[in-house]
């Protein structure tokens, strides 16, 4: 009987692990200079996480997106900083489209992250469950 009552436990504290953690998982691929986009963007973030607080959002950049994470060329740099402050959301920047564009890291945008490849980044939240957006119109 006790068996069964700690396996029970376990299946409950299982069970109540598993909905604390965030169901709503995204990942905007955003590849494009058009500032329509990067505005698109925080706008898209922003519905995100008003609709579900507790949602995990990343903005993954590399291409031609480069000018929305960089210092004097952001069109939406005050909303990225305030938006990284949020322990969910995150702009990450591919260190590959960094060196062909030859940007350095004093020139992003507080807040934004650099990971050594943007599409492997991207590949790895799908793998993990993530949803996957482009950012595009």
């Amino acid at each position: 009987m006790k068996k069964i009552i700690f396996i029970l436990s376990m299946l409950l504290l299982h069970s109540v692990f598993l909905s604390a953690q965030p169901n709503y998982k995204v990942v905007f691929d955003l590849t494009s200079k058009d500032t329509n986009d990067h505005k698109m963007a925080i706008r898209w973030v922003n519905e995100v996480l008003k609709a579900e607080p507790t949602a995990q959002v990343e903005v993954v950049f590399f291409g031609q997106s480069l000018d929305m994470i960089t210092k004097n060329k952001s069109v939406v740099a005050d909303a990225i900083t305030k938006i990284s402050a949020n322990k969910n959301a995150s702009f990450k920047v591919c260190r590959v489209a960094m060196k062909a564009h030859n940007i350095e890291m004093d020139q992003l945008v507080a807040g934004v992250q650099t990971v050594p490849d943007g599409i492997y980044e991207i590949i790895s939240k799908q793998r993990d469950g993530w949803g996957y957006i482009k950012v595009s119109h």
